[in-house]
């Protein structure tokens, strides 16, 4: 993916984050966390107990590893084997156990120990890798490394050991991998008469991070999910949250904001504060919402690539779109409507790690919303949206680059996320919390919101409208079908019985250049269901549209998909398969926004009887749907596959012919414990 990034320098040496600026003393120690998801080709085990927070992936099949992944600096080591005639398959002996060593300049390293065994009487090795977990994304794609990483390894009697220090000198990584049971090692292969079983420690030097413990994550009222509750627990500390691990061990503004939208009718005040703190202490000078952040290993290579020396001042992401209008909605609603009162003038007097007050800092992200959506609102052109950055095709959540479909305005940030981001500077400016934080000048532009909002609101949405007469949307419906070689029946049968006006009417997924719809289907309409009030008329079209059976609509009896270009060129087609990332596949955290946004609108009292029976049936299909993908509900995605007249979820990443690896934990897929039978329980707070 193409960045844009911004190195801040001046505050951002701070904002390494050793600890929070708002925690006053260090909190207890949290009690142990141990737990394994097995998931496709990978076994994945986690464990956290006091400076050591580690996620040890256990890959099978033709493509063996072993990687360890570190919340410490987004930090890893990894172990490649070469490409097998036969499938291996990896059991976990032991599960890791937390290790602490010295490295030969004595400084302290954490990390794990854990016992594995894989059924193969040799392995060879093919590549280690100690570095930044970004590295061994990138290497786990392209093969490749950035000079300076790779390392030579030292054959210790039966054990085979990787070592070094960090680019800029500080304390490093190692991984060692001792051959039990008889077997040898050397810098070519593990060798043995049977089955291998093998020691792995693996250590990081980067510093630790300050879990959020369970007695200051969650409220009572959160579901007794375990699994749920085991992932957000690894991925809660108080200078942020992780998006996923393993390939996202670290801070993502989105997925922040998104997850406490969902999360907060359970989260307790500080696991609320340390979010949004952390998006605050991250906006660039001019108020936007950093994505992601390049910090350890990977920042030092960024800075070396770009001229600054071997430093780790971190760099941030501002390239996204749509981050940048989710902190006003996420900061109302809390400080505003719930719990988030009784603490909302502390939390805004309060200095972050930069050294300003975090209302100063929330003032600079409202002014920039209410500026850069100025234009549109005076002349309500396409031309005027808030469109993707200069030479970029991404800029919201379906970052890939095929994500919207080769598009340049995205839907749910101009049809959604600026409507309710200036609702929500209306909000904020008329309860008088930010006072003491405007100047006369802030003020004056703030109190533009609620015009601008009245004009979004009514000129935005209607340019994604796309209308197919009836005729041409079966016959694209049926010709997709059976390309895909799904059933047609059903999808048909609903098409037919909900087109009473003759056509199909559905909101475009982006818009290109010219300010024309892409037609495909997506899931994105649950944002507005969630952040905005559609009307009666716009409620039932999207429920219409996107509740019917796959490829007419978006329901599988696996999920619900988060695209369908059945009524796009066969080309788009190709690119939006059920290998894409953002393809035909299911997203967990999509199908909870989207069960999110039913029980809002249900919790309305200015719908028809017959509207609101329609949209407690689409919860009662959409719940149906998302119980079968249970098994899969803390990941990132999944995909599936169609036999003998059945759809089968499957592991993304499973398949060669899958774009990627998909995550095992995820923190927006935790969402899930904010619900109780079915319903989520901020629907009555949200409106």
């Amino acid at each position: 993916m193409s960045r844009i990034v911004a190195v801040i320098s001046g505050f951002v040496s701070v904002i390494a984050l050793a600890s929070c600026a708002m925690t006053k003393s260090p909190p207890a120690a949290p009690p142990t966390l141990s737990f394994q998801i097995d998931e496709g080709r990978n076994i994945n085990s986690f464990m956290r107990e006091g400076a050591v927070a580690a996620h040890l992936l256990l890959r099978s099949g033709t493509d063996p590893r072993i990687l360890v992944a570190f919340p410490a600096g987004n930090s890893g080591v990894g172990l490649w084997f070469n490409k097998s005639e036969q499938p291996v398959a990896w059991t976990l002996s032991q599960p890791p156990a937390p290790v602490s060593e010295k490295d030969a300049e004595g400084r302290s390293l954490h990390g794990i120990e854990a016992e594995v065994t894989v059924d193969t009487a040799r392995l060879n090795i093919h590549e280690a890798v100690l570095s930044s977990v970004r590295v061994l994304r990138d290497y786990q794609a392209l093969g490749t490394l950035p000079e300076g990483i790779a390392v030579a390894p030292a054959v210790i009697g039966d054990r085979i050991e990787w070592a070094r220090s960090r680019l800029d000198g500080a304390a490093g990584y190692r991984l060692s991998i001792e051959a039990l049971d008889g077997a040898q090692v050397s810098n070519e292969a593990i060798t043995g008469s049977g089955k291998l079983r093998l020691k792995i420690v693996a250590l990081t030097g980067e510093t630790p991070l300050t879990p959020i413990d369970n007695t200051s994550l969650l409220t009572a009222t959160a579901a007794r999910d375990t699994r749920a509750r085991d992932v957000l627990t690894f991925l809660s500390y108080r200078e942020k949250y992780l998006a996923g691990s393993w390939r996202f061990d670290t801070y993502f503004g989105r997925d922040t904001m998104m997850s406490l939208t969902l999360l907060a009718p359970v989260l307790q005040n500080l696991a609320i504060e340390s979010g949004i703190g952390a998006v605050l202490t991250r906006l660039a000078p001019n108020g936007e919402v950093a994505h992601e952040e390049d910090i350890g290993e990977f920042a030092v290579l960024r800075n070396l690539k770009e001229g600054r020396g071997a430093i780790d001042t971190p760099i941030y992401d501002y390239g996204m779109i749509d981050d940048d209008f989710m902190l006003a909605p996420v900061t109302a609603n809390w400080l505003l409507e719930t719990e988030g009162r009784t603490v909302a003038q502390k939390f805004l007097s309060d200095k972050n790690a930069t050294g300003q007050r975090q209302g100063d800092s929330l003032v600079r992200n409202l002014v920039w919303v209410v500026e850069r959506t100025a234009a549109f609102a005076a002349d309500p052109k396409a031309s005027n949206l808030v469109g993707l950055k200069e030479g970029r095709m991404t800029g919201q959540w379906r970052d890939s680059e095929e994500g919207l479909g080769r598009g340049r305005y995205a839907y749910d940030v101009n049809a959604v996320f600026v409507p309710a981001a200036l609702d929500a500077i209306d909000r904020l400016l008329k309860s008088g919390l930010l006072d003491s934080y405007l100047t006369d000048a802030q003020r004056r532009t703030l109190q533009k919101a609620s015009t601008q909002h009245d004009a979004w609101s009514r000129n935005a949405p209607p340019m994604f409208t796309v209308t197919l007469p009836a005729k041409q949307a079966r016959d694209q419906v049926s010709a997709y079908a059976t390309a895909l070689g799904v059933d047609a029946k059903a999808p048909l049968a609903a098409l037919d019985s909900g087109l009473r006006e003759q056509s199909l009417t559905f909101n475009a997924l982006s818009l290109d250049a010219n300010g024309q719809p892409i037609p495909i289907m997506h899931s994105d309409d649950g944002f507005a269901l969630l952040f905005t009030q559609p009307t009666a008329a716009q409620l039932q079209r999207s429920i219409d549209a996107l509740m019917r059976p796959f490829p007419a609509g978006l329901l599988t009896p696996v999920g619900m998909l988060v695209a369908n270009p059945a009524f796009a060129d066969r080309e788009t087609q190709s690119r939006f398969d059920n290998t894409a990332y953002h393809g035909t596949v299911v997203w967990s955290w999509q199908q909870a926004v989207f069960a999110a946004g039913l029980s809002r609108q249900l919790a309305r009292t200015d719908l028809s009887a017959d509207l609101r029976t329609r949209l407690q049936t689409a919860r009662s299909q959409l719940w149906k749907a998302i119980d079968a993908g249970n098994s899969f509900r803390s990941s990132e995605l999944w995909s599936w596959s169609f036999s003998n007249g059945q759809y089968r979820p499957e592991a993304f990443g499973q398949h060669n012919t899958h774009a990627d690896e998909s995550n095992a934990a995820q923190l927006w897929s935790t969402v899930y414990l904010s619900f109780q039978n079915g319903e989520w329980l901020g629907a009555r707070q949200a409106q």
